[in-house]
């Protein structure tokens, strides 16, 4: 079922914006942040555990998908909701990222046709295109659809982005027109590094195509400073329809969610809190803390005595260390749960702030706690 956003609210004081949309009876607010399920799962998170938290979109590969189990396995079974048995909303994105750094020699591998890459399971040469990424999401039946775009280097030449930039609307446009899925959603992505022009001129030629909602995209390469993050998305933000959602992609780091929330943003996703908890980082209201330090060992304290989430309610800083310092599964579990939940967590605060109009006050005390000198 496709849903229709709805604008409620710009903040007095930013570009701010409370909305919210009904999808399978139940309301789902923005600006929200959404967990990453690349292989049709939250790594080792099962559906209820992600609701429960209070995620609501979730995101998977189209890539990976792609590969195994194939989409067509996908189709057969019902769709990614009847398959991955997740009754909320879900977003693929186009597999554009992973081909691209699949690509070895980006002059010859990148085409006017698509993207030629290897396969990073059997090392088959693999061909995709615009067409094939929306044919393979139409199948998947994600309730949104990501357009097949080029992903420059940030700092790449003028010329080269602004032909990046004019490859990837026309990549948009043949990806439109073969979509064919009535209940998907299909988004378009704008491009253009750094450069004020090229956004300006990406975001209004996207938006003519007519997209159901539209990301900013090549912000989330490791490359680009958060300064030219946010001239991204300041350059790229006037131009898209107020009536429809945006979406920054790849971001997660808890300061951008703020700064892009505040520019304007309605939707985030990235690995980074299921990541780091495999890594034994939990994110804190006063900064990330790395359990594997031999201080945690005999701290019987919770990860965060104000947070509302499983791990925090039943286990301690102690047990979660000698899960991790063991190498047992269920301490990554532990801290994936308690990651997603803060950040969702500082969504629903952000939510709340944009209400009150005191967002930026929410921004300095956030920056004040998360980032003060006792970070570690």
């Amino acid at each position: 079922m496709k849903f229709q956003y709805q604008l409620k609210k710009v903040e007095k004081d930013t570009k701010a914006r409370l909305g919210e949309f009904e999808y399978n009876g139940k309301v789902y607010e923005t600006p929200m942040f959404m967990p990453v399920g690349t292989q049709a799962t939250v790594k080792t998170l099962s559906p209820e555990e992600i609701k429960e938290m209070g995620a609501g979109i979730i995101l998977s590969n189209t890539y990976h998908l792609w590969l195994r189990p194939g989409e067509d396995v996908i189709s057969h079974a019902g769709g990614l909701h009847q398959f991955m048995n997740y009754d909320g909303p879900i977003l693929t994105d186009s597999g554009g990222y992973q081909v691209f750094s699949l690509a070895k020699n980006k002059k010859k591998d990148i085409t006017e046709e698509g993207v030629y890459f290897k396969s990073h399971i059997d090392g088959k040469k693999l061909l995709l295109t615009p067409e094939k990424s929306i044919e393979i999401q139409n199948k998947l039946d994600s309730d949104i659809a990501m357009s097949f775009d080029e992903c420059p280097p940030a700092r790449g030449s003028y010329d080269y982005l602004k032909n990046s930039v004019e490859r990837t609307l026309r990549w948009a446009k043949r990806g439109r027109d073969v979509h064919n899925n009535p209940n998907q959603m299909l988004f378009g992505i704008v491009q253009g590094g750094a450069h004020k022009d090229l956004r300006e001129f990406s975001a209004r030629e996207t938006v003519k195509l007519d997209f159901d909602g539209y990301s900013i995209g090549g912000v989330a390469n490791d490359h680009e400073s958060k300064e030219e993050m946010y001239q991204a998305i300041d350059y790229s933000i006037p131009y898209l329809p107020e009536d429809k959602l945006r979406y920054l992609m790849g971001i997660g780091e808890p300061i951008d969610l703020i700064e892009g929330v505040i520019r304007g943003i309605d939707l985030f996703d990235c690995v980074s809190p299921t990541r780091l908890a495999r890594h034994g980082h939990a994110m804190t209201k006063y900064g990330k803390i790395n359990l594997k330090n031999a201080k945690y060992k005999e701290d019987f304290t919770p990860i965060s005595e104000v947070c509302d989430c499983y791990a925090c309610q039943h286990y301690t800083k102690a047990y979660i260390r000698h899960l991790i310092t063991a190498e047992e599964t269920f301490g990554a579990r532990l801290l994936s749960i308690h990651n997603i939940r803060f950040l969702v967590n500082m969504m629903e605060e952000m939510r709340l702030a944009i209400k009150k109009d005191t967002l930026l006050s929410y921004r300095e005390e956030f920056i004040k706690n998360y980032y003060g000198d006792d970070c570690e």
